[in-house]
Order: structure tokens, then C-alpha cells, then sequence
């Protein structure tokens, strides 16, 4: 039974995600790190925060969908810039691609999640 936005599989996921992004910008050069690193940091904390926060308003389902729509987009700009570290050579190519293929399965959940809320 989902009581809170912590038992959704789409906020474990998002921030577990985010952990581990986080814990990668170390890695990148130190030139980087108020530009790309920052990119990343925020990018990857805002899918899981935007889903906290609609959860708070599912009441309203058109402000539940726009947090969630609001979640994929940044699950999006997320493949962007692991794509713009691996292509910088900034970070491995082995993991980013993990990374961006966890982050575009995370976007289908969200989008099913959206589309289906009713059902839920």
C-alpha cells in the first residue's frame, strides 16, 4: 500500500539515481564543477524532489501530472548531460551508459505513472 511519496518506485528509484550522481561530479575536472557538475547535481535532485511535491497535491490531478511531468523533463535533461560527460570524457563511458538507460526506464515509469494516476 503506497502511504507515502517514499513508497513510490519512481521516488526510490529517482533518488537512488541522484546519489549516485552526486557522488560522480566529484570526478569531474574542477573547471566543470560550477557549470556541468552543477547541471547534474541539480538536474538529478529535482525528479525526485518534483515527485515529493506533487505527491503532497495528488488531490488536484492536473498539479500531481504537472510535478510528474515536470520529474520526466528532468529525467530527460539528465540523459543530456551524462551523455555531454561521457562525450567530454569526463566520466566512464561504461557507467554513464548505465546511467542514461536507468534514467530513460525511469522516464516511462513516470510517464505510465501520469497516464495511469486515475488507477492508482
Amino acid at each position: 500500500m503506497i502511504q507515502s511519496f517514499k513508497d513510490l518506485e519512481v521516488y526510490k528509484e529517482s533518488y537512488e539515481l541522484a546519489i549516485i550522481v552526486n557522488k560522480l561530479c566529484i570526478k569531474l575536472p574542477i573547471y566543470e564543477k560550477n557549470d556541468l557538475a552543477s547541471q547534474l547535481r541539480r538536474a538529478s535532485k529535482s525528479a525526485p524532489a518534483n515527485i515529493a511535491e506533487g505527491w503532497a497535491k495528488r488531490r488536484f490531478e492536473k498539479e500531481f501530472k504537472k510535478h510528474l511531468d515536470c520529474a520526466i523533463g528532468s529525467a530527460n535533461e539528465m540523459e543530456v548531460h551524462l551523455n555531454m560527460a561521457k562525450d567530454l570524457g569526463y566520466l566512464n563511458q561504461i557507467i554513464c551508459d548505465e546511467l542514461i538507460n536507468k534514467y530513460m526506464a525511469l522516464g516511462g515509469k513516470l510517464t505510465n505513472l501520469r497516464n495511469n494516476w486515475k488507477t492508482y
